[in-house]
């Protein structure tokens, strides 16, 4: 068997248009392909333009692998039927693509005529940093004049974010924010049959079915394309349909046969998602040519006669003959055009290998994080009036009525979110029984009531629906703040952080972004309680996320400063923050003994805000503790039995921000210290940031003596035994004492 199965397809299409003789009877441009159908000849011929042009650039593809000059050979070959949902959905339709997507982002390529397609599609391919969307960081099918997100996903990760895109484009309307995209807009969401089994895309639809059946409105196309295989791996027959079809709360159209069909197909699931506002799943069958890339060798796991078979069905070679036979081109038309897309997209590609490529770390990195401290305070200074303020509060502010009676870190956070959301809009809070109960630790108790359910939701039990959804509030304008119900919960759903969320920003050059202010109830010490589910201590998983924001607060007027910077910091620059709010530390009101009120604070004023690297330093002996959270609770406990019992002064230092790490501050902090000890209370290792300060520190040589503690590498148990593997208090004193012995 010929193994050059590319050159064998190319082939197969010019033998086909040799023996393919005119139809006697041609069509006029606008007449339909066929009657009854509202697409016309002229349009069925630019939609086959469209399915070449796909086709080339995937040939051209692998000739640059193989010179080397090109770095992408996963094609959509055989895929080129998604030109027509393409070509049927508007350029205000966000988009969120398979990475088979060629035929439908030829298409789309049609709605914006400033920019070069073809080219475009072939700098990606190339990484070259002239690529106008992701500027050589990858190969992605996006675009932010066509509404295209990009992405990398291959395992359907990008159906939550989908989902949650048209749930929050009805909720904007509702809500009154402007999304800048008319109230009929529709999502659409395609994926492969493999991945149809995927989690991800299984928790999208759900959300999509659940949503719909509590009432909210949910514009949503989800396209399988159904090639039959998942690399090596084939997909039962029917399975799709079997999985699919039958699903209450969602409408289930295929698309088959030929291209009349398929267009008349792809029109009802359009025409059904856009007017009736309800999900709506197409299976769009395809066939996959030439292996999953080009470094697959598909002999090595289907027959020769199964290669062929799927060749045959290869969908350029039956809508040709469409084309032929209903008269709406004659085989000379289709042997020109395809003569003059060869053309075109050689000339392309070989433009696109001479152009540049990124260099240096900073070109790469700077979508990575993007950071304006200017534009952030200007962002969070205070834009509510008075007057309004005191309207919405009564006759007493939270600053107020904090002076006869401090109050605790979880009721100035659940202040902190009123004001926010006085002062923005667009803030949508949801989670699991963040409305009606308020939250499990009630933080978010009375939101609900004061703004109403449209911008304070409860969602279903699924932590990357939540986050799903967040990503797609973000994306049309909308500033979302999800609470997540424990630290734990949210390793279910970390690679909607990782390689969604947190990505976005950088795989579109800063175009695209999805601004969000994760809440997330967090760390350990809850006298036994819960288990470890409930008493997660290690934020290894989040910290290893380019670009996230971590803030850890410990006092609560600490957490509304630290609220206001993060809240700001997304609006203004579209960055992803997780807030980890320390539960044990929720309604604390003492420090040291019972009574004493020692950390119970005063609300801030507006206007008073905290960033990343700004830190928080009590004392100035020469023995630093270094901490964050509950860690911070615990130093200053030590340090008053330290100077009391060993005559050992202590400097307390509040990390606050773990991500990034606020190496500049602290080292400030630390001058003049002679020893140093970082109170990790997360697990010792990769679950705190012990190892990392200690590292930088030495690396700065501070010349102090640097230490760590933290907790032993073991998940929280029930009950009495969690202290045996959660840090104390008297660990921290011990250490130092030990230190000083030494």
């Amino acid at each position: 068997m010929n193994t050059d199965r590319v050159a064998e397809v190319q082939a197969a299409l010019g033998r086909l248009l040799d023996e393919l003789e005119p139809s006697p009877d041609a069509l006029a441009p606008d007449d339909p392909i066929r009657e009854g159908s509202s697409l016309s000849a002229a349009a069925a011929l630019r939609l086959y333009e469209d399915q070449l042009l796909s086709r080339q650039i995937d040939v051209e593809a692998r000739r640059l692998k193989a010179d080397g000059r090109s770095f992408y050979t996963i094609s959509s070959a055989g895929h080129e039927q998604n030109a027509v949902v393409g070509t049927q959905l508007r350029a205000t339709d966000p988009s969120f693509l398979h990475y088979r997507s060629g035929g439908f982002m030829m298409a789309r390529g049609r709605k914006d005529p400033e920019r070069d397609r073809v080219l475009d599609t072939m700098l990606s391919i190339c990484a070259s940093s002239d690529d106008p969307t992701a500027q050589g960081r990858h190969k992605v099918w996006g675009s932010r004049n066509l509404w295209v997100p990009p992405q990398t996903s291959t395992i359907a990760s990008h159906v939550p974010k989908a989902v949650g895109a048209a749930f929050s484009l009805v909720r904007a309307r509702r809500m009154g924010v402007e999304t800048g995209l008319p109230d009929d807009a529709i999502v659409a969401c395609t994926f492969g049959d493999a991945s149809a089994n995927h989690a991800s895309a299984l928790t999208g639809i759900t959300a999509a079915r659940y949503g719909l059946r509590r009432g909210n409105p949910l514009p949503i196309l989800f396209v399988c394309e159904d090639n039959g295989l998942g690399i090596s791996v084939d997909t039962p027959r029917r399975w799709i349909r079997e999985s699919f079809s039958r699903l209450p709360h969602l409408h289930y159209v295929e698309a088959e046969g030929d291209l009349p069909s398929v267009w008349r197909a792809v029109e009802e699931a359009v025409e059904t998602t856009r007017d009736a506002q309800t999900p709506v799943f197409l299976r769009l069958v395809t066939v996959r040519l030439w292996g999953h890339a080009g470094s697959d060798v598909e002999l090595a796991y289907r027959s020769a006669a199964e290669i062929r078979a799927g060749e045959e069905q290869d969908p350029l070679l039956a809508n040709a003959r469409t084309l032929v036979e209903s008269g709406a081109a004659t085989p000379a038309d289709l042997r020109e055009l395809w003569r003059a897309v060869r053309q075109r997209v050689f000339e392309a590609a070989e433009e696109a290998a001479t152009r540049p490529h990124l260099a240096t770390i900073q070109d790469i990195v700077r979508p990575l994080a993007p950071w304006d401290e200017e534009a952030v305070r200007e962002e969070a200074r205070p834009g509510v009036s008075a007057q309004r303020r005191r309207d919405f509060w009564g006759d007493e502010l939270p600053e107020e009525i904090s002076k006869p009676v401090r109050r605790t870190l979880g009721s100035h956070l659940a202040a902190g979110m009123a004001d926010e959301m006085l002062e923005r809009e667009e803030i949508l809070v949801f989670g699991e029984d963040v409305g009606r109960k308020g939250g499990v630790y009630y933080v978010t108790q009375g939101l609900q009531k004061r703004f109403g359910r449209s911008r304070v939701l409860d969602t279903h039990l699924d932590e990357t629906s939540i986050l799903g959804l967040a990503q797609g509030a973000g994306l049309v304008g909308l500033l979302p703040m999800p609470e997540i119900q424990y630290l734990a919960y949210v390793h279910n759903a970390v690679d909607q952080l990782r390689g969604e969320a947190s990505s976005l920003s950088f795989f579109s050059a800063g175009q695209f972004s999805n601004p969000m202010v994760v809440r997330i109830a967090s760390f350990a010490y809850q006298r036994g309680f819960g288990g470890h589910f409930h008493n997660d201590h290690s934020i290894g998983g989040l910290r290893d996320i380019p670009g996230l924001v971590l803030a850890a607060p410990s006092r609560g007027d600490d957490a509304v400063r630290m609220l206001r910077g993060c809240v700001a910091a997304a609006k203004a620059l579209g960055r992803v923050v997780c807030f980890l709010e320390p539960i044990a530390l929720y309604h604390q009101k003492d420090l040291h003994e019972e009574g004493d009120g020692g950390w119970l604070t005063d609300y801030p004023p507006p206007g008073e805000i905290l960033l990343p690297g700004e830190i928080g330093v009590a004392g100035d002996g020469p023995v630093a503790l270094v901490s964050y959270a509950n860690g911070h609770h615990m130093s200053l406990r030590a340090a008053k039995i330290l100077s009391e019992t060993r005559g050992v002064e202590c400097r307390i230092v509040d990390l606050r921000w773990l991500n990034p790490l606020p190496f500049d501050a602290l080292e400030s902090a630390i001058r003049g210290c002679a020893r140093v000890l970082v109170v990790d209370e997360c697990r010792r290792t990769g679950g705190g940031v012990a190892d990392a300060i200690v590292a930088e520190l030495t690396r700065r040589g501070t010349g102090a003596r640097l230490d760590s503690i933290a907790a032993p590498d073991s998940f929280v148990p029930l009950g009495p035994a969690a202290n045996a593997v959660l840090l104390q208090v008297e660990d921290i004193v011990a250490r130092v004492v030990a230190d000083d012995r030494a």
